[in-house]
């Protein structure tokens, strides 16, 4: 699909949002991007993009807005603070906030940006930075018709599968309890190497029993290998992160009556690696090495 018209401002150029803005940029729209990093931004702009130097000039230098911020006060600022599309933005305006944050403060965002004649729609992001770098993501959007088609050249050019969940709000709702299972799956696979170790079994062996049976699971096929199971915790996608995303699951879970046993018990298992261990800035998969001191041993390797 060809580059829209329109101008596009991005906020966050973190492992995620600077591929996505770079490849808006490398595929011909008009780009400008802020972030608290200035070499992140200066990065983006060696592809084409320009930066703006605060948040209102980006706002107003733009006819769609995107954001992909770490957590929901992040988009809020963007939103409701004093340099944000609700003091400074135009009708007409939309934007499209790929960031993972909970659904009520999603809805709330939509509702007040409406009322403002500003358009929104949230647009969670499968996949990983590798799958960002070469343009794609797979985006979970909650948008009108209207919207998702106006926005769909953004989107084209930053993923390869693009699926309506319905209306704003639902987007981030399948995001949610995607990361739900993607992050409970992260748990059991430490702790099943870290089991195999313990009975004397050689890692290799188990990752080919699980690359080829039903225990199998993305995660640990594509990502694994490259990270914690090759020695490297430094984060793609930080335990932190992973800690947010499913606190998130677990709360809607709650607000909803729906059962969330498992998700509660691997949160546990996160705290623990993050506040007993410091490992709140490492990889997620580094819940491997959480699993492994906490049966006294060393962390398996492939």
């Amino acid at each position: 699909m060809a580059a829209s018209a329109e101008r596009i401002g991005f906020v966050g150029l973190g492992n995620m949002g600077g591929p996505m803005a770079t490849n808006l940029a490398t595929k011909g729209h008009q780009v400008t991007v802020l972030d608290r990093v200035p070499a992140r931004s200066e990065k983006v702009a060696a592809a084409g993009a320009a930066i703006a130097p605060d948040l209102q000039a980006l706002i107003g230098r733009s006819d769609i807005l995107v954001t992909m911020l770490p957590d929901t006060p992040d988009v809020e600022a963007v939103v409701a603070g004093p340099d944000g599309l609700l003091r400074h933005g135009r009708p007409g305006m939309l934007h499209l906030d790929t960031s993972t944050i909970a659904p009520e403060a999603s809805r709330s965002m939509a509702e007040r940006l409406g009322q403002a004649g500003i358009a929104f729609v949230d647009a969670g992001v499968g996949r990983s930075p590798a799958h960002a770098e070469r343009g794609e993501c797979l985006f979970m959007v909650g948008a009108t018709d209207a919207d998702l088609a106006r926005i769909m050249p953004v989107l084209e050019a930053m993923g390869t599968k693009i699926i309506h969940a319905g209306p704003p709000g639902s987007g981030i709702g399948l995001k949610i309890v995607n990361n739900y299972v993607a992050m409970c799956l992260c748990q059991l696979n430490a702790e099943a190497f870290t089991l195999a170790a313990k009975l004397g079994l050689p890692a290799r062996t188990l990752f080919e029993v699980m690359t080829n049976s039903l225990s199998s699971n993305d995660h640990l096929k594509l990502y694994w290998p490259t990270k914690a199971l090759a020695g490297d915790i430094e984060p793609g996608f930080a335990l932190d992160l992973a800690y947010k995303d499913l606190s998130i699951g677990v709360g809607a879970a709650a607000a909803v009556g729906a059962p969330a046993h498992v998700g509660t018990a691997v949160r546990a298992a996160m705290e623990r690696a993050r506040s007993e261990l410091g490992l709140g800035g490492r990889d997620v998969t580094a819940l491997l090495q959480a699993a492994a001191d906490e049966a006294g041993i060393e962390a398996p390797r492939l």
